[in-house]
């Protein structure tokens, strides 16, 4: 049996979410391979599995002729992706089996001819955005979930079958629950990280990001990690086709990344490791699923809507319930003297909702993902058709 974990982004933060299931098969003795899209995506996939797992990487590359393709067409359509999935559509049909933690991967199957592999998604991450309960969901052979609240979601609104799925826990708390947090300030100031998406439908960073900033910079009770989703400095430039938004992500002024209460990270492996939410007392965000990354260990959290309308009411949004919701930087010191004065307001409702989201027992998630593909695979065998 030949499994593949394919890693085909522009950043690495899906890593962490499917690496420890690649570890934990090949210490079974399954031949394993890992394909990346960029040196980055190796060099983080290697540093992550486990001591004694043998695997085989693949470098997947891009002619000429996509490469200049994509810088055209990044900010618009994740067309690199798109294009290694065309280019390697041969490579990929020799596997039994293809995991991944997204979507765009269902083009194999959809658009590209591949049909020998079994598809298998491992979602990165288990926040409540559309983007993580898209209707291609159901093109794939096995879903791995983190816990109740996913499940139930995908099931109700028809992306998986009850017998399609299977409940595995969370694989990327196996490399990073447990280790012992960083200190990031030589300070004994409570710590605020700052964690804005760039999907400018739904980010606060460009309405109100910079301010936010300038507003840490000047006062001198607390300390702020600014760590945005990976892919916000990614790109100049952000849009949106489907919600006709544009959002210019801008710089920082240096004297930012030189004061000796912020801490700047726009895009390091401390970014996508739970480095920062094991390592700060208040959460600020929007609509990261790095919230509930945030209520393995329930803390204060405090979320911006710059929406413009009450978004509450949609299950895209049910983490509002774990915080307060403010729309402006002006409400911010109020809320932040809140959640210094009273961190366990949120407590009884955070840890329900991280119950529901992530499924915790004695045998880690990684081994509990091998075990689910290895039934499935073997379910498969015995009934081809």
């Amino acid at each position: 049996m030949k499994i593949a974990f394919l890693y085909n982004h522009d950043a690495i933060h899906q890593i962490p979410h499917t690496i420890p299931v690649a570890s934990s098969l090949a210490q079974r003795g399954i031949d394993v391979h890992v394909l990346t899209s960029s040196a980055e995506q190796r060099e983080t996939a290697a540093s992550l599995i486990a001591p004694g797992a043998q695997i085989t990487f693949h470098d997947l590359t891009l002619r000429w002729p996509d490469r200049a393709a994509d810088r055209l067409l990044r900010p618009i359509a994740p067309y690199k992706r798109i294009a290694i999935l065309r280019e390697h559509a041969r490579l990929l049909d020799t596997f039994d089996a293809i995991v991944v933690p997204e979507t765009t991967t269902t083009l194999l199957r959809t658009r590209f001819g591949v049909t020998h592999p079994k598809l298998i998604y491992i979602p990165h991450g288990a926040g409540d955005g559309a983007a993580g309960f898209r209707n291609t969901t159901r093109n794939f052979d096995l879903v791995l979930l983190s816990g109740e609240k996913v499940r139930d979601r995908m099931l109700s609104g028809g992306l998986i079958t009850p017998d399609n799925h299977a409940i595995i826990g969370y694989p990327k708390f196996d490399i990073s629950l447990g280790r012992p947090a960083e200190r990031f300030f030589d300070n004994d100031l409570p710590t605020v990280v700052y964690n804005p998406h760039f999907n400018p439908h739904i980010s606060s960073w460009y309405p109100s990001g910079r301010a936010v900033l300038d507003w840490f910079a000047r006062q001198d009770r607390l300390n702020l990690i600014f760590a945005p989703h990976t892919m916000l400095f990614k790109r100049a430039l952000h849009i949106t086709p489907i919600h006709k938004r544009i959002g210019w992500r801008g710089s920082l002024p240096k004297y930012l990344r030189h004061h000796p209460r912020i801490h700047i990270d726009t895009g390091s492996r401390r970014s996508v490791d739970m480095s920062y939410t094991r390592a700060t007392d208040i959460y600020l965000g929007d609509v990261s699923s790095q919230i509930y990354e945030w209520i393995a260990r329930p803390r204060p959290a405090i979320f911006f809507n710059t929406g413009g309308e009450d978004r509450a009411a949609s299950p895209d949004f049910g983490h509002w319930s774990l915080g307060d919701v403010i729309r402006s930087v002006a409400e911010l010191p109020a809320v932040l003297d809140r959640a210094l004065a009273d961190p366990d307001a949120f407590r009884p409702q955070q840890e329900a909702r991280r119950d529901l989201t992530f499924s915790m027992t004695a045998t880690p998630a990684g081994e509990r993902g091998a075990e689910a593909i290895l039934a499935f695979m073997e379910r498969s065998a015995r009934s081809p058709g």
